[in-house]
């Protein structure tokens, strides 16, 4: 039964009965004879068919909700087991939007440190992809973008505000200044990520409180391909804080954003399914540590 609701589970997912097939590990007949199983099983038609996959039906989306809900405690239970046994150890897949990459370490290595039989999966996403990866649990936890836009009914744990700043070389326009507002930055050729990206979005929120309108002349949903423009010269971009120390160099200017002064929230995400396997309460658990221990250091400097 958990075998078919995985398959069940990926159809769903990938729309597509060869791709959904090909996702299990198994021939398309297979995957097709396993669907047809679990409806008689359950006596109801789960998926609409005609030459191609057309959806689910009503019976299909309850179904779909009950599927995640059970493969996800059966994978549980199969890793309390292997902690009883081996201690804590496994993989963890992680999603993380494209600003917070260079954050990532901050959890996934004290992790390690103390638990050195975990292994880690980093895919950079999109906050949309990393809600649907969630929901169809194929990752564990991800780092996104917290009350800018509707996050869904997941776990939710602040881990820092994300300030912006002006990436730019020396001798480009503003490159002397030691801070610079949101409506000055918007008069220079920037190069900034995608509109499908929520970064975009809340660097575009902002930019019309200051009563500005930025008009890229380059978008990309790449960071790195944003880093390789801004080296030119000929581009400079708004970047979070954290991001631009990694890549600080001799050659490019970071230079604080102003009026306003802008930032957001930048959280831990999990689903809110109990009991968590093991390796996402202890990861869970490590990040509302780090969570609290943050809010004190703010405080102090209060």
């Amino acid at each position: 039964m958990i075998d078919k609701l995985e398959m069940f589970i990926a159809l769903a997912r990938e729309r597509h009965f060869g791709r959904a097939a090909e996702d299990c590990g198994v021939t398309q007949p297979t995957l097709s004879a396993a669907i047809k199983q679990l409806e008689e099983q359950l006596g109801a038609l789960l998926v609409l068919r005609g030459s191609r996959y057309q959806g689910l039906t009503p019976e299909g989306e309850r179904v779909l909700e009950w599927a995640r809900r059970l493969v996800s405690d059966a994978r549980t239970m199969q890793q309390e087991l292997k902690t009883v046994r081996d201690g804590l150890s496994g993989h963890l897949r992680i999603a993380s939007i494209p600003t917070a990459l260079s954050y990532v370490p901050e959890l996934t290595t004290p992790f390690v440190d103390q638990n050195p039989g975990v292994t880690f999966s980093v895919l950079s996403r999109s906050s949309i992809e990393i809600l649907s990866l969630l929901e169809n649990l194929e990752i564990d936890v991800g780092v996104t973008y917290l009350g800018n836009e509707p996050v869904g009914k997941v776990i939710q744990v602040p881990l820092y505000r994300e300030t912006y700043c002006l990436v730019t070389t020396e001798g480009a326009p503003l490159a002397d200044r030691k801070r610079v507002t949101w409506r000055e930055v918007s008069r220079i050729p920037l190069c900034l990520l995608t509109k499908g990206m929520q970064n975009r979005r809340i660097l575009d929120g902002i930019l019309a409180e200051a009563g500005a309108d930025a008009a890229p002349t380059l978008e990309s949903d790449s960071i790195v391909s944003l880093i390789a423009h801004m080296r030119t010269g000929r581009w400079a971009s708004i970047v979070p804080q954290s991001l631009a120390e990694t890549f600080a160099s001799d050659t490019l200017r970071t230079i604080p954003i102003t009026e306003p002064d802008a930032g957001t929230m930048v959280g831990l995400v999990a689903t809110r399914r109990e009991p968590h396997a093991p390796l996402i309460a202890a990861f869970l658990r490590m990040a509302r540590g780090i969570s609290e221990a943050r809010k004190v250091e703010f405080e102090t400097h209060l």
